[in-house]
């Protein structure tokens, strides 16, 4: 029989073989972690592909199918599409065997990536930014294709690029940390799930293996469901190595015969997962290579007692996302909760609040701006490692007669949002205050210091992962004298706070829109 009459899983296992032979000559094997985290648990074996020659798995799949191109086939030159990492994988591969490449990628790709494929490629390559998605980068690659005559190397659907991701699978085998109750591998197109599955499956045969995939582009998911790849309306962008609106063909094929399940998980998660990985192992991982931890942690009380593994598949990340990831709810590893009480808008109503219902609480968020005479409503976020806390705050609140609306995950918070009418103020002053990061130090700042008449207009802070918070307060007086009283006195350093600033008169003007 020849290979090509063999049934596909055969053929894929049959090339993974051929693999080891041609991967080596571009990259070294990768190492394989354990990952120990506090309290019960699943015993957790991380595969670090974020050490990889692209800090990615992608270079094993583009390295061996360039690595198969006949004298021909490579003087026709190569052309491809990709999110980012395959693309380094083809420029890696191109460089070494001499091979001329054009690389379409969307506009949006972090430049981390983009500069990672000329540092890889050299002369070699050529990259076009088009379009804003992967598959507008597709289609512009394929009409290249068509135009040029040059080989197109497809990221995921290929039979030579699902074995050399399968190498990784390969090393995992032969790590001697195995067997392994299961493995938890994210899904873009099924490239790399197919080829680790197929392996880990061929010395394993009871291993479980589950699918991961982002809840806002779950394509292997959609085609599981359907029966074969469909494409999916749109796909969520924020783990956008895997940001595939339709699962290949081949990985399809292969993957409705090996995973047991498709799990999916948030963006919270998976940057849950990123600061574990952080916390755990002291790596970065880009969110499509937090994937699988993402999964792994949301089943974590399913799991104890088992021995699991997954794929840390990329560490390419933009510096300035690590900073959105950090400051995400979701990054905190807690539990949170965003509510909105009302309170009566007089002197002191603040201060009750904080005292009879959110003593003691970790005070994530806080905003408020003043809109009404008699009324306020400001909106807390907090966050705990006790679930049970959140839940008995609602009681709380009712049992002092506080009117509270759950707004967790409202739009206008998230983008804080905060009404304020500069009508309703008669003498105004703002202050940019850093509040150290302990319990109490925001109400020890509001019972010591705002005193007499002030009364609090405005409220923006939230927790920055440092040390400190940052807040900028709104004071409103019934005098300009009463506030140059204060402005002349407060302490520059006081008990759980650091005063910046006193805003100036014309950033006040348009925080009050006048």
């Amino acid at each position: 029989m020849n290979h090509e009459e063999l049934p596909l899983d055969r053929q894929l296992r049959q090339e993974i073989l051929f693999a080891r032979e041609r991967v080596y000559r571009f990259g070294q094997a990768t190492p394989l972690e354990r990952l120990d985290l506090p309290g019960p648990g699943p015993e957790i074996w991380v595969k670090r592909e974020d050490l990889s020659p692209i800090k990615a798995y992608k270079w094993r799949g583009a390295c061996n199918r360039m690595a198969v191109l006949t004298r021909a086939e490579a003087a026709r030159g190569v052309v491809t599409a990709s999110a980012g990492n395959h693309a380094q994988g083809v420029a890696l591969a191109a460089r070494a065997l001499g091979i001329h490449a054009r690389i379409y990628m969307p506009r949006s790709t972090p430049k981390v990536k983009l500069s990672a494929v000329m540092f890889h490629g050299g002369a070699m390559v050529e990259i076009f930014l088009t379009g804003d998605s992967y598959d507008d980068a597709v289609a512009a690659a394929r009409a290249d294709e068509a135009a040029s005559g040059a080989v197109y190397i497809h990221a995921y659907d290929d039979l030579q690029v699902m074995a050399g991701q399968g190498t990784l699978a390969d090393e995992i085998v032969l790590s001697g940390h195995g067997p392994f109750d299961a493995a938890y591998l994210q899904i873009g197109g099924g490239g790399m799930a197919a080829g680790v599955s197929t392996w880990l499956k061929t010395y394993w045969p009871d291993i479980e293996i589950v699918g991961v995939e982002g809840v806002g582009q779950a394509s292997m998911k959609a085609a599981l469901t359907a029966g074969k790849p469909i494409e999916l309306e749109s796909a969520d962008l924020f783990c956008d190595g895997t940001a595939v609106r339709k699962a290949g063909a081949l990985p399809f094929e292969i993957c409705k015969n090996t995973l047991r399940r498709i799990e999916t998980v948030t963006n919270a998660e998976v940057s849950n997962a990123i600061r574990t990985l952080w916390e755990g192992l002291r790596c970065i991982s880009e969110p499509s290579g937090a994937l699988g931890l993402a999964a792994v942690l949301k089943n974590r009380e399913a799991l104890i007692g088992k021995c699991v593994l997954v794929v840390l598949c990329g560490a390419n990340i933009d510096f300035l996302q690590l900073g959105l990831i950090a400051q995400s709810v979701g990054a905190s590893g807690k539990t949170s909760r965003t509510l909105r009480v009302h309170i009566p808008e007089r002197v002191g109503s603040m201060l009750k609040l904080l005292d009879t219902c959110f003593e003691g609480l970790d005070i994530a968020d806080f905003q408020y701006g003043k809109t009404d005479e008699a009324e306020a409503w400001p909106t807390f976020t907090i966050q705990t490692d006790e679930p049970a806390v959140l839940g008995a705050l609602p009681l709380k609140l009712d049992a002092h007669g506080f009117a509270w609306q759950d707004l967790t995950g409202a739009i206008d918070i998230a983008f804080r949002a905060i009404p304020l009418r500069g009508d309703l103020l008669k003498n105004p002053a703002f202050l940019r205050l850093d509040f150290y990061e302990r319990p109490g130090a925001l109400h020890d700042f509001l019972g010591q210091r705002i005193r007499g008449n002030a009364s609090l207009c405005y409220f923006n802070y939230r927790q920055s992962g440092e040390r400190i918070g940052r807040a900028l307060i709104g004071l409103d007086f019934p005098s300009p004298y009463e506030r140059d009283a204060l402005l002349m006195t407060i302490p520059s350093h006081g008990e759980g706070y650091r005063l910046c600033e006193v805003v100036n008169e014309e950033t006040r003007q348009r925080l009050v829109g006048a």
